[in-house]
């Protein structure tokens, strides 16, 4: 199977080898503005993408099983396109790919930005909302286009999160004989729709006045609504410093609260998942519109108690436990879900549930740690501390166990002198 790239300059655009894939094939699948751009000396029955296209991949190629297959993708295949469904479904060794200029490459050449210095954020088949989490002073980005109606949405949404100032640039049909552009920005953007096939340019520039949100968990607590069930700004940012978060890993978030947690997880790669359990319908529904308003609104949010809404999730790269550990069984079946390697962090300010942490550390090992923060207030005419309550977390890595020796074996082992101590016991560094 060849996998064809084009642009908005059709055939014209393409490369000996790819028109030749194309001349050849006795089947030629594609979306209908691709395949209008085909001569007629592609003879191939061409075949309109349904909708929606990847459940049917699998059963379009098989109706066609055992003819020379052609598809059109627009660009590079390999750049949020179709080869990656299809590499998917067939295997990388079943695919001729030859690809075409993308459109991020188009318009950057025209703009003159540097393609290594720009972020790229697609808004195909993906909410707008999750262009939040690229905004940040000075930043350049690129919007891959839904439809003619998304420069809109997207001068809209810059408004709404603070950067209105930013400069906006659409360009349309990028690289064919009718390419054209737009210019504004989001806070006087008038432009009525035009073509579909377009790429936003965006210099973002924070109103002055607005909130500013870093790169790193530990955003303002202003950031979030929030009935005040909320991890606080420092504790929050000490909390995924050992959470750890890397590219493609899967949060737990227990007892979700405001959500801020499993948000800044997500934020801190895009690839980065997340799914937070909260038993309250209203707080499960705040944590969404905090996740799209900062950003991430693919996070995963189920309205339960826990550990029953546990049972039928994907196992979990690391766990976070805000709320519920003294819930019977909910400790013991988020250590259970883990893999080895898994980490699993839980807060509390109660005595109750640190008498659980304390219990599981000498168990487990790991790290015990008090976390407590102070703020400077007004005291009369001078200025003293007010001590926050005081966080208790667990923190700890899950390792293999070791296999349980024979019987045999265990009655030969030396027996554990009565005055053995805790710190006998393997420290969170041999965990």
């Amino acid at each position: 199977m060849s996998v064809v790239g084009i642009g908005a300059d059709g055939w014209a655009g393409l490369t000996d080898a790819a028109r030749a894939a194309l001349g050849e094939a006795h089947v030629v699948i594609g979306g209908r503005r691709q395949l209008d751009l085909l001569p007629p000396q592609c003879a191939g029955r061409r075949v309109p993408w349904p909708s929606p296209l990847r459940p049917a991949v699998p059963g379009l190629l098989a109706e066609h099983a055992g003819s020379r297959i052609a598809v059109l993708a627009s660009g590079d295949p390999m750049f949020y396109g179709i080869g990656r469904t299809l590499t998917e479904v067939l295997g990388s060794d079943g695919l001729r790919i030859l690809p075409h200029p993308s459109s991020v490459s188009y318009a950057c050449a025209r703009i003159g930005w540097p393609l290594e210095d720009t972020e790229v954020v697609t808004l195909v088949g993906r909410p707008a909302a999750r262009l939040a989490a690229a905004l940040h002073d000075g930043r350049r980005l690129l919007v891959l286009s839904a439809d003619a109606g998304t420069p809109a949405v997207v001068a809209a949404l810059l408004r709404e999160r603070g950067f209105g100032p930013s400069a906006l640039r659409v360009l349309e049909q990028l690289g064919g004989e009718d390419e054209a552009c737009a210019d504004g920005t989001a806070d006087t953007w008038a432009h009525p729709p035009g073509d579909p096939l377009n790429v936003i340019a965006i210099e973002c520039r924070r109103d002055p006045g607005a909130l500013r949100l870093g790169a790193v968990p530990g955003l303002p607590d202003a950031a979030y609504e929030t009935d005040g069930q909320l991890t606080k700004r420092h504790i929050r940012a000490a909390t995924l410093g050992v959470l750890a978060p890397a590219p493609g890993e899967l949060l737990w978030d227990i007892g979700g609260g405001s959500g801020s947690v499993a948000i800044e997880w997500m934020r801190t790669h895009p690839s980065c998942r997340a799914i937070t359990v909260e038993r309250d319908p209203v707080r499960a529904q705040r944590i969404e519109r905090n996740a799209a308003h900062l950003g991430v609104p693919a996070l995963r949010v189920i309205t339960g108690r826990a550990p029953e809404s546990l049972a039928e999730l994907p196992a979990p790269d690391a766990v976070f436990i805000g709320g519920g550990l003294t819930v019977p069984g909910l400790l013991d079946a988020c250590w259970e879900a883990l893999p080895a390697g898994g980490r699993l962090v839980a807060n509390t300010v109660t005595l109750e549930s640190e008498a659980l942490l304390t219990e599981r550390y000498r168990r487990h090992g790991g790290d015990l740690v008090r976390l407590a923060v102070a703020h400077a207030v007004p005291v009369g005419g001078f200025t003293g501390w007010r001590q926050a309550m005081p966080v208790t977390q667990w923190s700890v890595r899950k390792v293999r166990e070791a296999p349980t020796p024979p019987a045999a074996e265990r009655s030969a082992e030396a027996p554990v002198e009565p005055s053995a101590k805790p710190s006998a016991e393997p420290s969170g560094d041999n965990q």
